[in-house]
């Protein structure tokens, strides 16, 4: 042990510098990772919020030694608030576009949730024969829906329409060609091209007809040059070809077919079921629909689940039994099949239409508000918040309808397109039109009882 050790006096210059290094270090107040963690109100899992208090602290550090503040408080929020949002919220769609691919397409019916919500808190009997207590075959209930709805021998459901033509050309026409027509080589959004799928599928497209007119005679023509597997005809549902235009009938494609010994599928894309019913309304013109289609000879029927229908996302495929069973069979079916929510989401949905009421679907409920009603909503809140109602158009949207509008007054705020921003800022966003520098509010598909959301929202950002 030492003795008598004096320790070195300490030089004043360096007293002096240790005790302002010590009194201003910018960074002794930060807060550690754990207790900004604990300051943060949120649903998200935990370690998500340590990882944003984490890469707020650096952010702060970050700016102390840029000689800026270094509070990582109100940055660590705003990450917060970012994940938030991103994991999903609720959007009041003012936009006019009732079927918006950006807010999820179609909403679905109070009994297709309550279907869903009951599949998914619980057992059911998916595949299940309660009955016999053996294996059943999934999705029975929906397939005798979609019977009675479309007058089709079977029914089989995928996980959306792009799958539904994967599968259908899979199951019938690998390796084989198949003519199109040239007007109807689709692409729609997401870079969905149809040759691509064609591709995909294993059959060979072979184009016929040219852009605007195409005949059977094109289609015959291809039959008598090529080991074609199928027939494919695509509704053009995102666009139309006007002017000196011809496309070939169903009927005459259907007896071709025949003919020739091959299906006729028919990609209608925007799922409408009947064009027959009478609360159909006039601005829909002439959409093709899967029972008429079947009517007049297509062997199998493609539709989405999620855009006319109004239902959840699913590919549906109404046709000939025996063209069902094969695709059962097809190595794909099991890869694009789809869960027991689905199914009974989709239920929920096509017993509306058998009940006949179809304003059950908040698709069609919001396309039929009248007009007069829609106006003295915009007038309220018109008067409440500024600008003036003026005649518009809604839009069906989701690559549905082209060239459809909907007759209905928006209210317009001259000037404020400055509103667009703040209001998708909200805790409840409200997504809503510019035009020209203009703000216009679209109230078709927004819930009546969301109005006084809307007004308070507006409230707030001016």
């Amino acid at each position: 042990m030492l003795q008598g050790r004096v320790s070195a006096p300490v030089h004043p210059k360096n007293q002096t510098w240790h005790t302002r290094s010590v009194i201003e270090n910018p960074y002794r107040d930060l807060p550690s990772v754990d207790s900004l963690t604990d300051r943060i109100v949120t649903h998200l899992p935990r370690p998500m919020v340590v990882d944003a208090a984490r890469r707020a602290i650096d952010q702060a550090r970050a700016d102390i030694a840029e000689g800026l503040s270094g509070d990582p408080a109100p940055i660590a929020m705003s990450l917060v608030r970012s994940m938030e949002r991103m994991s999903g919220v609720g959007v009041i769609n003012a936009t006019g576009v009732l079927l918006h691919t950006n807010l999820g397409r179609a909403v679905w019916s109070h009994t297709a949730i309550d279907r869903a919500m009951r599949a998914a808190s619980g057992y059911t009997n998916l595949e299940l024969d309660l009955e016999t207590g053996e294996r059943g075959r999934r999705g029975d209930h929906v397939e005798s829906l979609l019977r009675s709805l479309t007058g089709a021998e079977a029914a089989f459901i995928v996980n959306n329409n792009a799958s539904a033509v994967l599968l259908a050309l899979a199951a019938t026409a690998r390796d084989k060609a198949v003519p199109v027509a040239r007007g109807e080589l689709i692409e729609i959004g997401g870079s969905y091209r149809l040759p691509t799928v064609m591709q995909a599928s294993g059959a060979r497209l072979v184009e016929v007809g040219t852009t605007n007119r195409t005949r059977v005679g094109d289609y015959m023509t291809a039959l008598q040059t090529y080991d074609c597997g199928a027939i494919l005809k695509v509704h053009p549902s995102n666009y139309t070809i006007t002017g000196f235009t011809e496309e070939a009938p169903v009927r005459q494609l259907a007896a071709l077919a025949r003919g020739g010994d091959l299906p006729l599928l028919y990609d209608l894309g925007s799922g409408l079921l009947d064009s027959a019913v009478p609360w159909l309304p006039g601005w829909l013109g002439s959409e093709p629909a899967a029972r008429q289609s079947i009517s007049e000879g297509a062997d199998l029927v493609l539709f989405s689940g999620d855009k006319l229908l109004g239902g959840p996302q699913a590919g549906i495929i109404v046709g000939k039994a025996d063209l069902v069973t094969r695709l059962r069979a097809n190595p794909l079916a099991r890869a694009l099949r789809v869960d027991a929510v689905t199914y009974a989401a989709l239920g929920g949905t096509l017993e509306a239409y058998l009940e006949g009421t179809p304003t059950d679907i908040p698709f069609w409920r919001h396309a039929l508000t009248a007009e007069g009603v829609l106006a003295a909503r915009c007038e309220s809140l018109a008067e409440t918040v500024g600008g003036t109602v003026e005649m518009g158009a809604s839009a069906v949207g989701a690559g549905s309808a082209p060239g459809i509008s909907i007759p209905s007054p928006v209210v317009r705020m001259p000037s404020r397109q400055d509103l667009f921003e703040c209001l998708l800022q909200g805790d409840r966003p409200i997504l809503t039109r510019r035009d020209a520098g203009d703000l216009c509010i679209d109230l078709r598909a927004v819930e009546p009882e969301d109005d006084d959301a809307v007004i308070a929202a507006i409230a707030a950002c001016q």
